[in-house]
């Protein structure tokens, strides 16, 4: 049954974010992936009795980031509380996390689906440490125990139950993975675990304010399997509810082989986690001057960027193409220092230089043409010294591989340089409508679509030299 006729869907999601932090949130334990599996462990990490925290300034700066970020209000009174519960794989037998003052709280993160563009509301975002890994595949008879992810600190944005349809939902999960990596806080990679997802939801009838039960998702670790165990889950509850049953709270799994969810045990309340302030941790005030300090060293958000390209006139597709990460962005706005053809430049980024970014699997920082030289490329196109197509086929591939070049340099030690001298243009007009009189008679008798086909020729017996506007100047002129 279709869930925007008889039933709404209501959903709010939890997302997980580690913090690119090189040690750990209360130890010096090394915070990065990939090692050995536990070697990044201490007594710290390990709990062993008498050890003692110390909170990371790093985390707590990169926490006050991304909720400056997402609009949110910055707790200046700040502690951390224990939340009770065992794991195999949190060798504290506890988490310790932030409860009754999370760092962040309110805000919201804007997102565009096909129908409308809207905020998504925030509860809140607070900070915490990881738990560990375990590990069912690797032996036949146990599960194996990695405890290099215990301790490593993450934040967690929670959305109030805000979202009506897994389309919203997968655009939230979109608009934050690209906000941790545009600010620098988390390198949002799903397949290795540093940005994951849970998802509340539940169902009620269409026009009902009450909430319905919610059901959790845990772990989704992909944008597309956040969108399928939304779909999923909601199917479900409306098929339970249609036949009658009763929907139960409970904390599920997304099998990604056959796109379903099962459920792996009861939902726990808060209050079975019993929280109290975590004691051997001093509780951080945020003063005003170090909240300032990194609002200061934000750098200019998509949101900003979008509106400012909007005022450049270019069109909201052109806009969003340069808002797609940071590294465009910053190439973008390093290219129109130097060149105000503001369309011009995006073309050739979202043409020919895309087409070489994708093919080598790099950003566009890591470009070895430097956005001056783009802006030069786009001047003399612009000037009339070559065209677009030369600049692109020809000028471009020695750039790239000779960075030191200059574009014109190039042009001309390739004898690139267009031609706009009538005398030399003329003579190739002559030598194209000599080789072509059939095409000359039917273009004399109405088709006048031949003009294309009669420049082409022309660019290929002056080898791109011929300024093709001169050139349709006199073909037009002598079809006559």
């Amino acid at each position: 049954m279709d869930v925007n006729g008889k039933y709404e869907a209501v959903i709010g999601l939890e997302v997980h974010a580690q913090l690119q932090t090189q040690s750990k949130l209360f130890s010096g334990d090394s915070a990065s992936f990939g090692a050995e599996p536990n070697t990044h462990i201490s007594p710290i990490t390990l709990a062993h009795p008498g050890t003692l925290p110390k909170t990371n300034k790093k985390a707590v700066e990169y926490a006050i980031m991304m909720g400056l970020a997402c609009n949110c209000e910055i707790e200046r009174y700040n502690y951390f509380a224990r939340k009770n519960y065992f794991y195999p794989d949190l060798p504290k037998g506890y988490q310790v996390s932030q409860h009754t003052t999370p760092i962040c709280k309110g805000g919201y993160v804007s997102i565009k689906t096909k129908d409308a563009e809207r905020n998504v509301q925030l509860n809140r975002i607070h900070l915490e440490e990881d738990a560990g890994k375990s590990i069912h595949d690797a032996d036949d008879n146990y599960t194996c125990i990695d405890l290099n992810r215990a301790g490593v600190p993450l934040i967690e944005i929670v959305t109030e139950p805000d979202m009506h349809s897994a389309e919203e939902a997968f655009q939230y999960v979109t608009e934050i993975r690209k906000l941790v990596r545009w600010i620098g806080v988390c390198d949002g990679n799903m397949e290795e675990g540093s940005l994951r997802c849970d998802a509340n939801v539940s169902i009620r009838l269409k026009g009902e304010t009450t909430l319905g039960t919610k059901v959790e998702v845990k772990n989704l670790n992909s944008i597309r399997n956040v969108k399928k165990a939304i779909e999923y889950e909601i199917d479900r509850m409306i098929g339970m509810v249609e036949k009658g049953e009763t929907i139960i709270q409970q904390t599920r799994s997304f099998d990604a082989d056959n796109d379903t969810t099962f459920a792996i045990r009861d939902k726990e309340e808060a209050n079975d986690y019993r929280y109290f302030p975590e004691p051997d941790l001093t509780p951080f005030l945020l003063t005003e001057e170090f909240i300032a300090g990194i609002q200061a060293r934000l750098p200019a958000l998509p949101q900003v960027l979008f509106a400012k390209y909007k005022l450049l006139g270019l069109s909201e597709y052109d806009a969003h193409q340069m808002c797609d990460d940071k590294a465009t962005a910053a190439y973008f706005e390093q290219a129109i220092a130097y060149s105000k053809n503001y369309k011009a430049i995006v073309n050739w980024m979202t043409g020919p230089l895309r087409q070489v970014v994708n093919e080598q699997n790099i950003s566009f920082n890591e470009l070895s043409i430097t956005p001056k030289t783009l802006a030069d490329l786009v001047t003399i196109v612009e000037e009339g010294k070559v065209n677009f197509s030369v600049a692109s086929l020809k000028v471009l591939p020695v750039l790239l591989s000779n960075p030191v070049k200059g574009p014109l340099q190039v042009a001309e030690e390739l004898n690139l340089i267009q031609v706009s001298g009538s005398a030399d243009i003329e003579n190739w007009v002559n030598e194209v409508l000599a080789k072509m009189p059939d095409k000359v008679v039917e273009y004399k008798k109405g088709k006048k679509g031949l003009i294309g086909l009669f420049v082409g020729e022309i660019k290929k017996v002056s080898k791109g030299k011929a300024d093709p506007k001169k050139a349709t100047q006199l073909l037009e002129e002598k079809l006559r």
